[in-house]
């Protein structure tokens, strides 16, 4: 064991501590510390409360806009929010409704919609690079131009047009047959570049379905139809008139979308679209046929401006046909010509010229004046007013019957026997009773179809006629009307004296199938029954008579009443006399009547311009027609011979 006392061992055991006071670096009271000379540094931390301050205020204030936005979004303007994902959410389709069907009176289609289809095409699938092949836009092109009815280089420039397009339109409005051709095209073409690598130059033509209306019979009953324009609406005709009941009520289909694509398990909400209703004329299909063939081909022979036939039930009114020439195809608008497009026959007023004679006589008749055999004594001039008046030819002083007046037409006849209206009380007593009778036979006013574009006619009361026009109108010329109010004068005789308002439309069925027939038409009573017997003999003088002007409406086995016209016209583009109005009025069987047939003819300018040369053809054609389609038996009895002149001193 070592000595405590050892000093060695006093070296290496722990050393002695200082006192406090003897140790340099000690900490004194109120002395400041003093760094080791040589030693680590140490850093003094700043207070950290200011920082936290900050950083929280401003998290503060995004929070406070946060919910400053929030509460806009979800309180202030949350309506309008959801109303803008509503609308980017719901698609709303329209679905139109089906136009519904023009029929004639046997419920065959005149006008109807059918299915078609807008063909397009992506031009940019044609391109060289994308189709690999250099001319893809003119091989599509060759390929289509046959089917389409366009000529190659017009589809080639529609392909070519905007290169960059994925859509461009080639065709419109087609059928589907045409679509047909080029699904079957387009499919063999595919199979064919499958096999050989190569291109389908049609993969790019695809197809918009659509509706179109379609008009069966082309330009057949045209003026009368109207036709339906681009923004789907009727621009003319029926079409017009009944373009609401026609279209019926568009539909609307809302689902919900995501992507452009629908939600299959969202609501869909829809309301039907309600077809329109179908209307139904009173227009014979084949007998329109029938007019509208004669009626053209007179035109086109006489070179004439126009013409128009109307052909009417004399029992009620219905109107069968009223045809115009030149006509147009609703089928094919951008070919119509604009002056061929509405319906002349009742818009276009002219002078009817002796067709209108007939009035004058009923007014004479029925007001006992005159008889069938009345003498009057016709010179070759007639001085009145301010002028001289003449027949169509000179002719020495004729003696004929009032009968016999009529029967050759004569102007100076037809103003001796109206001055006889006066009854000794003047000429302006005269005027006022033909006026009455010409305001009872529809002349002046509307002719009840409510037609669009319809005119009136023109007829100035008495106290405006001018010096002349109180003796022109007698026969014919100084008042004007339309080619069914002309129809509408004979198909009142052939009814025994009453006026039955013309109509057009039998009914309308509507989408329940159930039809609703038209309001009955309106009657009046023009003259006795008497008077329009003794009329209808006396028109038969007209057409059978050797020196009736009528001779070539005659139909074998019939007959037939009728009056020949030919005035001068009022050119509409000068105003002024130019030309002549040709007409031809009757009615068969005159003894049992059954069908009246009005036809006129404006300017004809190669050949006759006499009504009966040149109407009294198409009267007959027509007529025999309508006779043998509506089966109406032959007259069983002759008709009875009125004298039409008389021997002086007798």
């Amino acid at each position: 064991m070592s000595d405590p006392k050892d000093p060695r061992r006093r070296a290496s055991g722990p050393p002695r501590q200082r006192p406090a006071a003897a140790r340099p670096n000690a900490k004194r009271p109120g002395s400041r510390p003093t760094r080791p000379r040589g030693g680590p540094q140490s850093i003094r931390l700043g207070s950290p409360r200011p920082r936290l301050r900050l950083v929280g205020l401003a998290m503060a204030l995004v929070l406070l806009a946060f919910v400053v936005r929030l509460l806009q979004v979800q309180a202030v303007d949350a309506s309008a929010y959801a109303a803008k994902a509503n609308v980017n959410r719901y698609i709303p389709v329209t679905l139109t409704a089906e136009r519904g069907t023009v029929t004639d009176r046997a419920g065959v289609d005149l006008a109807t919609t059918i299915d078609a289809y807008d063909v397009t095409a992506a031009p940019d699938l044609l391109t060289p690079d994308r189709a690999k092949i250099p001319d893809a836009a003119r091989q599509a092109a060759t390929l289509l131009a046959p089917i389409l009815g366009q000529s190659e280089k017009t589809l080639e420039r529609k392909l070519t047009a905007h290169p960059k397009s994925k859509y461009a339109v080639l065709a419109r409005q087609q059928t589907p047959q045409v679509w047909n051709q080029i699904k079957d095209l387009k499919a063999a073409l595919a199979d064919k570049a499958v096999k050989t690598k190569g291109t389908n130059v049609l993969a790019g033509v695809n197809r918009e379905p659509h509706s179109k209306r379609v008009y069966p019979g082309g330009d057949l009953a045209a003026g009368i139809l109207g036709f339906v324009n681009t923004e789907g609406k009727g621009g003319g005709g029926i079409e017009a008139k009944f373009d609401k009941q026609l279209a019926g009520k568009n539909g609307k289909l809302v689902y919900a979308q995501s992507g452009g694509r629908q939600v299959p398990t969202a609501d869909v909400k829809e309301q039907p679209a309600v077809p329109g209703s179908d209307v139904e004329l009173t227009i014979d299909r084949d007998i329109q046929w029938a007019a509208q063939s004669a009626i053209t081909k007179q035109v086109e022979k006489s070179k004439a401006d126009r013409g128009y036939v109307i052909v009417q039930d004399t029992r009620t009114g219905e109107i069968l046909a009223m045809a115009n020439a030149p006509g147009y195809n609703p089928n094919d608008l951008a070919h119509a010509s604009a002056s061929a497009m509405g319906n002349a026959a009742v818009e276009d007023a002219y002078e009817p010229g002796s067709v209108s004679k007939l009035m004058t006589m009923s007014a004479v008749l029925n007001e006992g004046v005159a008889t069938p055999g009345t003498k009057v004594e016709v010179p070759n001039r007639l001085p009145r007013a301010d002028r001289s008046f003449a027949d169509d030819i000179d002719h020495e002083t004729w003696h004929l019957t009032l009968n016999g007046v009529l029967a050759k037409s004569s102007n100076i006849g037809t103003i001796l026997a109206s001055e006889q209206l006066a009854k000794g009380k003047g000429q302006k007593q005269a005027n006022e009773v033909l006026y009455s009778y010409l305001r009872k036979f529809g002349i002046g006013q509307p002719t009840g179809l409510g037609f669009p574009g319809e005119t009136p006619g023109i007829l100035a009361k008495p106290k405006d006629w001018s010096a002349s026009q109180q003796y022109t109108i007698p026969f014919g010329q100084g008042l004007s009307l339309n080619a069914v109010q002309g129809a509408s004068v004979y198909s009142t005789i052939a009814n025994g004296g009453e006026r039955i308002t013309p109509t057009l439309v039998r009914g309308t069925k509507g989408p329940d199938g159930r039809f609703q027939p038209a309001p009955a038409p309106e009657k009046n009573r023009v003259v006795s029954e008497q008077t329009a017997k003794t009329l209808a003999t006396m028109l038969e003088s007209v057409v059978d008579d050797q020196g009736g002007t009528g001779g070539k409406a005659k139909i074998p086995g019939y007959r037939v009443a009728g009056k020949t016209g030919t005035s001068n016209r009022v050119d509409p583009k000068t105003g002024r006399y130019h030309g002549y109005t040709a007409s031809f009025a009757g009615f068969a069987p005159a003894d049992q009547p059954r069908v009246t047939v009005y036809c006129a003819i404006q300017n004809p300018t190669k050949g006759s311009y006499f009504g009966g040369q040149i109407c009294g053809p198409v009267y007959q054609q027509v007529m025999r027609f309508a006779l043998k389609t509506m089966q109406v038996p032959p007259s069983g009895k002759q008709p009875p011979r009125l004298p039409v002149t008389y021997e002086p001193g007798q």
